[in-house]
């Protein structure tokens, strides 16, 4: 693995831990980033939006710009809700 290729990896392993945080102090942000989720996924350009709502109504700001750690954040939401749809 390159010099940049672990930088780059240990910034992304950083951005999750800080978000780790976040949740474990307010676990309500994933029942209502998943609302939200739930709500916006059909929807064009579902990712700025769903992404633009939670930094709107939570402390978990997610720039215009995904980083990789938004992009896996976001990932992570759209799949928990397409399995809940697998479910019904």
């Amino acid at each position: 693995m390159s010099s940049l290729e672990l930088r780059n990896r240990d910034r992304i392993i950083e951005e999750l831990r800080i978000f780790l945080k976040k949740i474990l102090v307010e676990p309500e942000i994933i029942p209502h980033s998943l609302a939200i989720t739930r709500e916006l996924i059909d929807e064009d350009n579902a990712d700025a939006s769903i992404a633009q709502r939670i930094s709107d109504t939570t402390n978990v700001k997610i720039p215009a710009q995904h980083s990789d750690a938004d992009k896996l954040f976001l990932e992570a939401l759209r799949e928990v809700v397409r399995d809940e749809k697998a479910m019904y």
